[in-house]
């Protein structure tokens, strides 16, 4: 059975992120050596600015092969996705389970005020709803 259903309670509280001004190399180099799919892109601040993805990187690493360019110094602020769909540390895992679906997000930040206080990843989630068995909760509708 969950603890609770309070997305706050399983996200990871200090994901790994990358500033909008650094070069897709060296954000390569980040995801590659945290073993992660993608990192947040935050501001000084830590206001949540985008996404970046190991695809969003491997497709501008490999664009600049094919043209000759320097490898890998495109920059992040350039690359990055900016419509960003975020939650709510309040929000119901299973909801957003079910939305992370619909919308084919492997992760999604977690922000208070525009800034960064989390991330959730459908690893999580799974790792939670495998081990608790969640049996008692009815599915969303999809």
């Amino acid at each position: 059975m969950l603890r609770s259903v309070e997305l706050s309670d399983y996200m990871v509280k200090h994901p790994v992120t990358v500033l909008p001004n650094i070069t897709i190399y060296e954000a390569a180099r980040i995801i590659l050596e945290h073993k992660i799919s993608g990192v947040t892109v935050v501001d000084e601040d830590n206001n949540l600015v985008g996404m970046l993805s190991e695809l969003d990187c491997l497709r501008v690493i490999l664009a600049s092969v094919y043209n000759d360019e320097e490898f890998g110094a495109a920059i992040v602020g350039d690359v990055m996705s900016t419509a960003v769909e975020t939650q709510d540390a309040h929000d119901d895992i299973v909801d957003v389970a079910a939305s992370m679906l619909d919308h084919k997000h492997r992760r999604r930040p977690v922000v208070a005020d525009g800034k960064l206080v989390g991330q959730v990843t459908c690893r999580q989630i799974l790792r939670v709803m495998v081990e608790t068995g969640l049996k008692d909760r009815k599915p969303p509708r999809l």
